[in-house]
C-alpha cells in the first residue's frame, strides 16, 4: 500500500494540518524552524510504528495549551483523532482481495489513547433494512405462496411473520451489520428449500439479498486483511546515533531493565544489534564464556559454531553497509574499495570501525559528523524495516544535515532510488535536497499563529518566506550551475512557462509531432522584467538565446526594451500572441492550452468553462484570477503537468496541437 493521504491533529504544535496529499515515491517537507514538520512526522509513525517506538501519551503529546481540557475530563483521549492516513493498493494488495474492494482506498485513524479505526473509501455503505425490504417481503410472499399445511391440520409458520419476526426492532435506516444480520442471513439460508424451482427469478432474487446480507462480513474480512498488510512507517532522526564502542554487558543491562543512559545512542545501537541479529546479552555471554577444553569434543565444536556464526553475521553486515555507503560517500568508481566498514567484536565490546583505502581502521566517533550520520541512517533503516523492505514507509527528519553540500546531492540520489521501493517522506532546509524537477513533490510547512498551528500545503505558496527559502537557493544553485552549461538556451517568463513548455514537448515528442530540440535549455528568469537580464548576459558569453514572452502588458515592456532586441533580434523573441488563438491579443502561454487547462481548472472546483467560450478574446489566466476564488497559477500548472503523465498528445484538441507544433518549429529555428 502507498500513503496518498494524510491529516495530522490535535498534536503538539499541530491543531488541525488540513488534508494534504504524499506522493507515491518521494515527498519533500520544507519549512523553516519551529514550524512542525517534525511533529508530522512523529505523528505519521504512529499509524503504524516499529514495535518498540513509544505510543502516544496525552501526557506529553496532546497541545500543551490545551492539557487542561484532559484533565477536567471536558476530553477523552479515546475521542481525540490525532492521525488519519488514506493509502492506496498496489497489485499485491488488490490480489489479495475479493475484485469487489480492488479499488478502494483504506484509511486508518489512530485516536490519543493509541486506539485505531479503519474504513474503506469507495465502496458501497452497508446495506439498510430500507434498501432490502421490498425483496424481502416479495420473496416471504412467494414462499408462503406454496406453504403446505402442517402435520395434524395446523398451519405451518407463514414466511412472512417469520421475516417480522426477524426485524422487529428494524427501522429502514438499521444497516444490515455482522451482528444485526445473522437472524436474517439463518433464514435466507433455509429459504433456498422453499422457493419452487422453476423461479429464476426468485433465485436471482435470493442470491441478491444473500449477497447484501453478508456485504458487511466481507467488507470486514477486506478491512482484517488490508489492515494486516499496513506499511511500517520507519522515522530518522538525526539523533539516532551509533556508538563506535558499546560495552554489551552494560547495554544489556540497560535494556532489560529501561533505564537507559542516552536514550537516542541505546536507540542506534539497539537497532544495530537487531541488524546483527543479536541481543546484547546473547553477545555479552558469549564474549564470557571460556573455551572448552580439547577433550571435550562437542562442546569445544558448539563453541566453534557459536563463534563462527557470530562472525559471519558481523562479516555480512559490514558488507551489506558498507554497499550502500559507498554509493553515496564514493560514488567515484576509481575509488571504489574506500571506506571500508567493519563491525567485530572483541570480548564485552562491539566494535564498529572504518578502514581506508590505506588499510589503517580508526573508530566511527574519529570520522567526519557527515559520515557517522550516514551509517547510523543506514544502521537504523535496514534494523527497522527487517524483513519488511518492500513494505515500509521511510520518514526522514532532516537528512544529511552534517553532510556537505555535493554529499547532500548524491544522497538525494539515494533518498530517491530508496523510494522506488520505500516511500518516503523527509523534511529539509536544505536546497541540495530538492532537486530542480521535484517542486511538484514539495510540500510546504508553515506556523503563522500558534493558535491556529502548523499547516501543511500542497501548493508551493506559503505567506512566510522562509518557508520557501530552500526551494529559491534549489533553483537558484541549479540555475547557477546550468546557466551557461548549454549553447542554446529558451529563457521563460517564469517556473510554470517552464512547465507548459517541458511537459508539452514531451508529449507532443512522444506522439512524433514535434519536440524541442534536446540540445536546447529551459531557462527560467522569473519574472519578465528578468528575461533582459538573462538573455542579454547569456548573448554576451557567445550563446544562442531566444525568449518566450507573454503578449501581456510586461511581456510588451520588455520585448520592447532595445537590449533585448540587440542582443536576439526580432526572431529570437517569440510572444504568445503569435501561437495562440487570434482573438487573444493579449495571450498568456496558458492560452495555447486553454481548451484542456478549462478542463483541468474545472476539475480543481474552478470552473470557468461558460465564461471562457463567451469570452474568447479574454485571456484564460485573467478570466481565473477574476472568476475562481482561490485561484492559483502553480497548482493549475503543477494539475496539468500530473495531466500529461495519463494522457498523450491525443487527448489535446487540434488547435491546441497545431499552435505548439509552431511554437516548438519556431524555437528550434531561432537557436539552430
Amino acid at each position: 500500500m502507498r500513503l496518498i493521504k494524510a491529516h495530522v491533529r490535535n498534536y503538539r504544535s499541530i491543531r488541525d494540518t488540513g488534508e494534504f496529499e504524499v506522493e507515491g515515491d518521494k515527498t519533500i517537507m520544507v519549512g523553516p524552524n519551529e514550524a512542525g514538520k517534525t511533529a508530522i512526522l512523529q505523528a505519521l509513525q504512529q499509524l503504524n510504528p516499529p514495535s518498540e517506538v513509544k505510543k502516544f501519551d496525552a501526557l506529553r503529546d496532546y497541545p500543551r495549551a490545551l492539557y487542561n481540557d484532559v484533565t477536567t475530563g471536558k476530553v477523552t483521549p479515546a475521542a481525540v483523532p490525532v492521525v488519519t492516513g488514506v493509502f492506496a493498493l498496489d497489485e499485491s494488495d488488490r490480489a489479495a482481495v475479493s475484485p469487489e474492494f480492488r479499488e478502494c482506498r483504506y484509511s486508518l485513524t489512530r485516536f490519543l489513547d493509541n486506539r485505531g479505526t479503519h474504513h474503506l473509501q469507495g465502496v458501497p455503505a452497508v446495506p439498510t433494512y430500507g434498501a432490502m425490504k421490498k425483496d424481502l417481503v416479495r420473496l416471504a410472499a412467494h414462499i408462503d405462496s406454496r406453504a403446505q399445511v402442517a402435520e395434524g391440520g395446523q398451519p405451518a409458520r407463514s414466511a412472512a411473520d417469520e421475516l417480522a419476526g426477524i426485524a422487529s426492532e428494524w427501522s429502514d435506516d438499521t444497516r444490515m451489520a455482522t451482528g444485526t444480520v445473522a437472524a436474517l442471513r439463518k433464514w435466507l439460508d433455509g429459504a433456498y428449500a422453499r422457493i419452487d424451482e422453476e423461479a429464476e427469478k426468485e433465485e436471482q432474487r435470493l442470491d441478491r439479498l444473500q449477497e447484501q446480507a453478508s456485504y458487511d462480513e466481507r467488507k470486514s474480512k477486506a478491512l482484517d486483511l488490508l489492515g494486516g498488510r499496513l506499511p511500517v512507517f520507519v522515522l530518522f532522526s538525526n539523533y539516532f546515533r551509533v556508538r563506535p564502542v558499546i560495552h554489551l554487558a552494560h547495554l544489556s543491562s540497560r535494556l532489560q531493565t529501561g533505564v537507559l543512559d542516552d536514550e537516542q545512542y541505546d536507540y542506534g545501537n539497539s537497532c544495530l544489534l537487531r541488524l546483527l541479529g543479536f541481543t546484547a546479552k546473547e553477545l555479552s555471554d558469549l564474549g564470557r564464556v571460556a573455551e572448552p577444553g580439547a577433550a571435550d569434543a562437542a562442546a569445544l565444536a558448539s563453541y566453534r559454531d557459536q563463534l563462527d556464526r557470530r562472525s559471519y553475521q558481523l562479516n555480512a553486515a559490514s558488507v551489506r553497509l558498507t554497499e550502500e555507503i559507498r554509493r553515496v560517500w564514493n560514488p567515484n568508481p576509481e575509488r571504489a574499495e574506500a571506506d571500508r566498514l567493519r563491525v567485530v567484536a572483541d570480548g564485552q565490546y562491539l566494535k564498529v570501525v572504518v578502514e581506508d583505502d590505506l588499510g589503517v581502521e580508526i573508530e566511527l566517533d574519529q570520522r567526519s559528523e557527515g559520515f557517522q550520520w550516514l551509517v547510523s541512517f543506514f544502521v537504523v533503516f535496514f534494523a527497522e524495516a527487517a524483513g519488511k523492505h518492500e513494505n515500509a514507509i521511510l520518514l526522514l527528519d532532516e537528512p544529511g544535515l552534517s553532510l556537505h553540500a555535493l554529499k547532500q546531492r548524491d544522497f538525494r540520489e539515494t533518498v530517491s532510488r530508496l523510494a522506488a521501493s520505500n516511500q518516503t517522506l523527509y523534511t529539509t532546509h536544505s536546497p541540495f535536497l530538492v532537486g530542480p524537477g521535484e517542486l511538484d513533490l514539495v510540500r510546504v510547512v508553515e506556523m503563522r499563529d500558534r493558535r491556529a498551528g502548523t499547516k501543511v500545503h500542497t501548493t508551493v505558496t506559503s505567506r512566510d518566506p522562509a518557508a520557501l527559502l530552500p526551494l529559491q537557493e534549489a533553483l537558484g544553485y541549479d540555475l547557477a550551475q546550468s546557466l551557461f552549461a548549454s549553447q542554446r538556451n529558451l529563457v521563460l517568463e517564469g517556473l510554470t512557462d517552464h512547465w507548459y513548455v517541458e511537459a508539452t514537448s514531451a508529449l507532443l515528442g512522444d506522439a512524433g509531432e514535434a519536440r524541442i530540440n534536446d540540445k536546447v535549455a529551459l531557462v527560467t528568469a522569473s519574472a519578465a522584467s528578468k528575461v533582459v537580464y538573462f538573455a542579454t548576459l547569456l548573448h554576451a558569453n557567445g550563446l544562442k538565446v531566444a525568449a518566450l514572452l507573454d503578449s501581456d502588458a510586461a511581456g510588451d515592456q520588455a520585448a520592447q526594451q532595445d537590449t533585448l532586441v540587440h542582443a536576439l533580434g526580432q526572431k529570437a523573441i517569440l510572444r504568445a500572441k503569435d501561437y495562440a488563438d487570434a482573438a487573444v491579443a493579449k495571450a498568456e502561454i496558458e492560452d495555447l492550452l486553454r481548451e484542456t487547462l478549462v478542463g483541468i481548472a474545472k476539475g480543481l472546483g474552478w470552473d470557468v468553462e461558460a465564461k471562457a467560450a463567451a469570452q474568447p478574446g479574454r485571456p484564460l489566466v485573467d478570466i481565473l484570477t477574476k472568476e475562481a476564488k482561490g485561484f492559483s497559477k502553480y497548482k493549475l500548472a503543477k494539475a496539468y503537468v500530473r495531466w500529461t503523465r495519463d494522457h498523450d498528445a491525443g487527448d489535446l484538441t487540434a488547435d491546441e496541437r497545431a499552435r505548439w507544433k509552431r511554437l516548438i518549429e519556431a524555437v528550434n529555428a531561432a537557436l539552430k
